[in-house]
């Protein structure tokens, strides 16, 4: 029971303010008690003084032979329990009367008890001389006190019934202000209880006014800034693992990546080689160099362009975000492209149509989008069969442009077009070594426009295929 009590605060505020208001009602039942009695007492010893005050008064105006009425008179009184008259030497002096009274024999008026011993009778001592003598007399007079006693006994009386009205009182007030007091610090406790387990799903009812509704209030504006703390840090720690997964598939690209690399590099340097070995050392066919440095200097091309690839692929990882970027014409990147590819455009007899404005202006870099043009219309150019179609388009799509390269007269395998954009992947591996692909043409370019917020998407046409992407 007392462990019990020890480990609750509402027990313990309970039994407190039970204790505390049946002692504080006991103390005012005892001081009433005691009080009352007393004051009523002294009222009737200063009212008992009155009355014989006066009394005295009109004895020292009469001779003691001439007493005996007054002192009938004085005796006739409720009030009076008995008198006494002693002379100067401490004698009992018979009363003077004037009444014949056969129960009395004139000395003295007779009582039951003690009047000192009685705690219904009140006594008093008074010094008198009458008008006829010098003699000083005692006078004692008693006064009934009966109602002290009848206010004593009222009070032992309605003690037990006090004793259950206060002990009820107490615990039904105990029990009403310990709900009050405690009920909303165990539900601040039972709440900081759910936030040690980071538990914030709660509202407290913040009603109160006084320094516990401030609290609440307080706990509910600390619940709404942690639970938004908490779900942004779980949205930083999501973002943060997001982040580590995708650098940690960063790094698994650029490890796969810079492993095919180096088998890609090996493959033309391996070539080279052996054909300078040949070469250089007369074994049969290799005894035309005409023939065979012609050959080397196609993989040294090869070679120079998959190195050029290669650095703009560093470039891209060493910028990052940070790219310079700037407003410029892409109009004008494309026409001094096909410019410069005019004299292999007319080799082909390849038709080349353009479907642009007069200007379009984008927002990026300029050297890294020249290369996305380049990269797809050279594409459509070199692999585009002789008297093909090559559309170039450009359009405005709300907040965008909107480009596509399109040649006609070959198509792309359903199930290559997911892997154009791998590092490296060539559709036609034989024919790509004539045109002297890299194979990194289209990675680059779909590196590029993700840097820009774009991407690029190819699709078969009806006569052809179709590379398209927004900026």
């Amino acid at each position: 029971m007392i462990r019990k009590v020890k480990s609750s605060l509402f027990a313990k505020v309970f039994c407190i303010t039970a204790l505390m208001l049946l002692s504080v009602s006991l103390l005012v039942y005892g001081l009433l008690a005691w009080l009352m009695p007393k004051t009523y007492s002294d009222r009737l010893s200063a009212a008992l003084d009155r009355q014989v005050e006066a009394f005295l008064t009109e004895l020292e105006q009469v001779p003691f032979s001439e007493s005996g009425g007054l002192f009938d008179q004085f005796q006739q009184n409720t009030d009076i329990y008995s008198v006494q008259l002693y002379d100067g030497n401490g004698q009992q002096v018979p009363l003077p009367t004037k009444k014949d009274d056969d129960g009395w024999n004139g000395m003295i008026a007779a009582f039951t008890e003690d009047p000192y011993e009685s705690s219904s009778v009140l006594s008093a001592d008074y010094y008198f001389s009458f008008s006829d003598s010098s003699a000083r007399y005692l006078l004692i007079v008693s006064g009934t006190a009966e109602q002290v006693a009848q206010l004593k006994q009222a009070f032992l009386r309605i003690l037990p019934y006090l004793l259950l009205a206060v002990i009820a009182v107490s615990l039904a007030a105990s029990w009403i202000y310990s709900r009050m007091i405690t009920k909303p610090v165990l539900e601040i406790s039972r709440i900081s209880e759910e936030m040690s387990g980071l538990h914030l799903e709660w509202q407290l009812d913040g009603h109160r006014t006084d320094e516990l509704g401030t609290l609440e209030k307080s706990l509910n504006a600390l619940s709404h800034h942690l639970s938004a703390a908490l779900s942004e840090l779980q949205d930083a720690n999501k973002k943060l693992e997001d982040d580590i997964e995708r650098e940690k598939k960063l790094e698994q690209a650029r490890t796969d990546f810079f492993s095919a690399v180096s088998h890609e590099l090996k493959t033309p340097v391996t070539v080279i080689k052996g054909q300078l070995e040949g070469m250089l050392l007369g074994i049969g066919a290799y005894q035309d160099h005409e023939k065979y440095l012609a050959r080397s200097l196609e993989v040294a091309n090869t070679l120079e362009t998959m190195v050029q690839e290669i650095l703009t692929i560093s470039s891209l990882d060493a910028a990052g975000a940070d790219l310079k970027k700037e407003d410029f014409d892409c109009v004008k990147v494309i026409r001094c492209y096909l410019r410069e590819t005019e004299d292999f455009i007319a080799e082909k007899d390849l038709q080349i149509s353009l479907d642009l404005p007069a200007s379009i202006l984008i927002h990026g870099n300029r050297m890294l989008m020249e290369k996305v043009f380049s990269n797809l219309i050279g594409n459509a150019v070199k692999y585009s069969p002789f008297g093909a179609a090559v559309r170039i388009g450009g359009h405005r799509e709300g907040e965008q442009w909107a480009f596509s390269v399109e040649n006609t007269g070959t198509q792309i395998p359903e199930e290559s077009i997911p892997k154009l954009f791998d590092a490296f992947y060539r559709v036609d591996q034989s024919r790509s070594r004539e045109t002297g692909g890299s194979g990194l043409g289209l990675y680059v370019t779909q590196r590029i426009l993700r840097q820009h917020g774009s991407e690029c998407v190819a699709r078969n046409t009806d006569c052809g295929v179709c590379f398209s992407f927004k900026i």
